[in-house]
């Protein structure tokens, strides 16, 4: 084999480019990722681009790790659509600080995972700039990650986009069910539309990117609504807000904590309690949001499929003492009493009435 240098090329260098996997792209976008994603936590001891990233845990007393990992579903199609890559970044990283925070953790890092065959730079850039965005606001940090190039898995211009957070708590301050009581008061903070769940469904009622006509895509998105009060594209793509800053200052005096995504109130409700209880919500303690009155009529769905598909307008249900409910609501701007935690009497852990 004739001798050969890092960087050099000749007739045979861009084989993998003609294949679909462009190196040379490949370096640039890691070199304006470490950019955008600078540190400045001083427990990282590592640097975007190696094999592994490094993070050292102190001023704990017993700490433990919390650590989650999800997507933001096909509403990755819709910012497709309309063009929008600044914003889903920011949905992925607010998702899996919610996730973690069920348990009392705060965020430390997060890692992401981009598969595409073909996203230019500048949206990839844009979507991990959002994550950037959104890791600072948190105070945690991005430390890595892995974009994937995979012609022939995915189609021209589509991609996907995982995130892996850990956090930390410590064990006196752990939340979990075990925590939760009947009498407990549910609380709740109020979602801004449909966060990052029920997207396929939706798609189907309005008709987008489900193999129709582009051009059409973009005009139902672009379809003002008045009782929106914005297009559909807008409400469709609002971002999935973090309820880190509003329950930091109470997360010790919280029993139970539900982040309500994939499977709506039904299914999420129930992961903070404890056999035998059940939860029973008060349908009439919160507004129903705009968007979800127009997708159940235009998709002719029933009350229960609303309430186990989406939040309904509930970003987060909480699970408090009665006699602090007041005192904690009063430290949650924005912040509803919605039900009441009660002995189970029949097979349905969450009853919405």
């Amino acid at each position: 084999m004739p001798p050969f240098l890092s960087g050099s090329s000749d007739a045979g260098a861009d084989a993998y480019a003609r294949a679909g996997v462009d190196l040379a792209a490949r370096n640039a976008y890691v070199e304006e990722l470490k950019r955008i994603t600078r540190t400045s936590r001083p427990e990282v001891l590592s640097e975007v681009g190696m094999f592994a990233a490094l993070w050292r845990l102190a001023g704990y007393r017993d700490p433990v790790l919390a650590a989650s990992t999800d997507g933001v579903g096909t509403k990755i199609r819709i910012a497709q659509i309309m063009g929008r890559y600044d914003t889903i970044g920011q949905d992925l990283v607010n998702h899996c600080v919610n996730d973690i925070l069920t348990t009392g953790a705060e965020p430390l890092f997060m890692l992401d995972y981009i598969g595409t065959s073909d996203l230019p730079m500048e949206q990839k850039v844009d979507v991990v700039a959002g994550m950037k965005q959104a890791c600072t606001a948190a105070g945690c940090e991005l430390v890595g990650g892995e974009t994937a190039d995979m012609p022939d898995i995915y189609g021209s211009g589509d991609f996907d986009l995982v995130g892996f957070i850990v956090g930390v708590v410590e064990r006196e301050d752990v939340i979990s069910p075990a925590r939760v009581q009947a009498g407990d008061a549910l609380l709740a903070l109020p979602s801004n539309g449909l966060q990052t769940n029920g997207y396929s469904l939706v798609r189907r009622i309005f008709g987008i990117g489900v193999g129709g006509d582009a051009a059409a895509d973009r005009a139902a998105l672009d379809t003002y609504h008045e009782e929106l009060g914005a297009t559909l594209g807008e409400a469709l793509l609002a971002i999935h807000p973090p309820y880190l800053a509003a329950l930091r200052p109470v997360l010790k005096r919280l029993h139970g904590v539900a982040h309500i995504t994939g499977g709506g109130i039904i299914d999420n409700v129930p992961r903070m309690l404890p056999e035998g209880l059940a939860a029973r919500l008060d349908a009439g303690s919160w507004n129903v949001l705009p968007i979800f009155r127009l997708i159940q009529e235009r998709g002719d769905i029933s009350d229960f499929d609303m309430y186990h598909t989406f939040n309904m307008g509930l970003g987060m249900v909480i699970a408090v003492d009665p006699r602090e409910a007041d005192a904690i609501m009063a430290a949650m701007p924005g912040a509803m009493r919605v039900g009441v935690v009660e002995r189970q009497r029949d097979e349905r852990r969450v009853i919405v009435a």
